[in-house]
């Protein structure tokens, strides 16, 4: 049960890991955390069979706590955290809890959490499996009690009103929802708009019987590029619980550290933050036109470090998209498809600009199976052994060790972190020079494997 307690969030197997017992201690535990700010919780879930199901566990917990539950049904995630700006017959909730398996395969679900409007994450998730470990005998009774909120229409209305300027925009678009949650408001929002657009697999279904609701893997795309072979202009792909985008024109797939880039360059002088598996590129340009800050990679990380700069967007390469611009601070990727529409109608050519940007030839992460046990050792030997590399390294200019470890070389970078959610080794390698960037890739891997047979 303990392997539930992720950095991000919590996430498991429905019955086998998040069944009845663990799921009511979990809202138990969890709201006597919640209790400490305030006494309402707002829940939402998303389009898993089981999750239902785990509202209901969930809320018991909640109530024996003496915490009020605020049931939005099923949402997407930034509908989720939308929640805690808004005000329900005086009732402004103090905590948040979405139910989502986001994009792991439909037998997973979990749970993303906010207290007091920031992520509850790391130490705290930590902590709270620690003290559920220890109190599995508490029985908790059936309360599912709960108070219903409307909160998918008010971010509908909002989203129209704060998008009024692009009402029939003359692109034609096309929308990949993946059978994920993102049909429930994104369709809606188009059609008060009067915009151009198709719509694929918009129909909530858990099983996803289209393809896997995970943008950030090219085989997911196919349906949504052969549309864009005929005559639409831009299409738009979203994860399972719609916190994460894929953005395509005719000709490019554009990556979260682009989007930055294309986003950064309708704002002045713009504070971006970005993962440690950016490109070099991405902070190379936005350096030219403000500032931008490399920081550990994970939607909750990332919320914090907004938050604690005043930064004006933050962005991973996977299409999570966090605008503090105009906005709260946090990744929705139905907020990011109109800011992408908005630089199109201000008369941004996106594939133009991307085009422009310097060529570099780069890797998609590349996973090196370990154990949850030896994935940290293993980042702090190849630190270790960084100190004094083998003869044959490439030359190392600078090392950065702000999650797991950037290696610096003359013309490009290679990435060696730990996977804060699964048992694996995440590395990514990115160069000006072909050759280079294999170079890289040979190298840090032989450091990798020299550093398993050591531990």
């Amino acid at each position: 049960m303990k392997t539930i307690f992720r950095e991000y969030d919590i996430r498991g197997i429905f019955e086998k890991e998040l069944n009845e017992k663990s799921v009511k201690l979990i809202g138990y535990f969890l709201g006597k955390k919640v209790k400490i700010v305030g006494e309402y919780v707002s829940i939402g879930y998303d389009a898993r069979i089981h999750s239902p199901k785990l509202l209901e566990w969930l809320t018991s917990g909640f109530n024996k706590a003496g915490i009020k539950v605020l049931n939005m049904g099923l949402v997407a995630t930034p509908i989720n955290y939308f929640s805690s700006y808004q005000e329900f017959d005086g009732i402004t909730p103090d905590a948040s809890v979405m139910i989502t398996g986001s994009h792991n395969p439909p037998e997973y679900n979990g749970f993303k959490i906010t207290v007091d409007k920031a992520p509850f994450f790391g130490d705290q998730i930590y902590a709270l499996g620690d003290e559920i470990l220890k109190n599995q005998d508490l029985n908790i009774e059936d309360n599912t009690n709960s108070k219903i909120i409307d909160v998918k229409n008010r971010y509908i209305d909002y989203m129209v009103k704060e998008f009024e300027h692009l009402r029939a925009l003359e692109k034609k678009i096309i929308l990949d929802c993946g059978n994920g949650v993102a049909g429930v408001a994104i369709i809606d929002i188009f059609d008060k708009l009067e915009l151009k657009y198709e719509s694929m697999f918009t129909q909530p279904d858990g099983t996803f019987p289209n393809h896997h609701p995970d943008p950030s893997v090219e085989e997911n795309l196919i349906d949504i590029k052969e549309k864009l072979k005929g005559d639409f202009d831009l299409g738009f792909a979203y994860d399972g619980d719609a916190d994460r985008i894929a953005v395509l024109t005719k000709k490019h797939n554009i990556k979260g550290d682009e989007l930055a880039i294309l986003f950064s360059k309708d704002m002045k002088n713009p504070t971006v933050i970005g993962e440690v598996k950016c490109s070099q590129v991405m902070y190379d340009e936005i350096n030219k036109i403000g500032t931008a800050i490399m920081y550990k990679t994970g939607h909750s990380n990332l919320k914090v470090k907004i938050k604690e700069t005043g930064a004006d967007l933050a962005a991973e390469v996977s299409g999570h998209i966090f605008f503090n611009d105009r906005y709260f601070g946090y990744d929705d990727a139905l907020y990011a498809t109109f800011r992408v529409l908005e630089l199109v109608k201000k008369g941004m050519d996106l594939d133009k600009e991307i085009e422009a940007l310097p060529k570099t030839y780069s890797t998609e992460e590349i996973k090196v199976k370990t154990t949850e046990q030896e994935k940290f050792l293993l980042i702090d030997k190849v630190k270790e052994l960084l100190k004094n590399p083998p003869s044959d390294f490439p030359k190392i200019k600078n090392i950065i060790d702000v999650d797991g470890v950037r290696v610096i070389f003359k013309d490009g970078w290679g990435l060696v972190r730990a996977s804060n959610t699964t048992p694996v080794i995440v590395t990514r390698f990115e160069s000006t020079d072909k050759n280079n960037a294999k170079l890289y890739e040979e190298k840090l891997n032989s450091l990798i494997d020299l550093a398993k047979k050591e531990i």
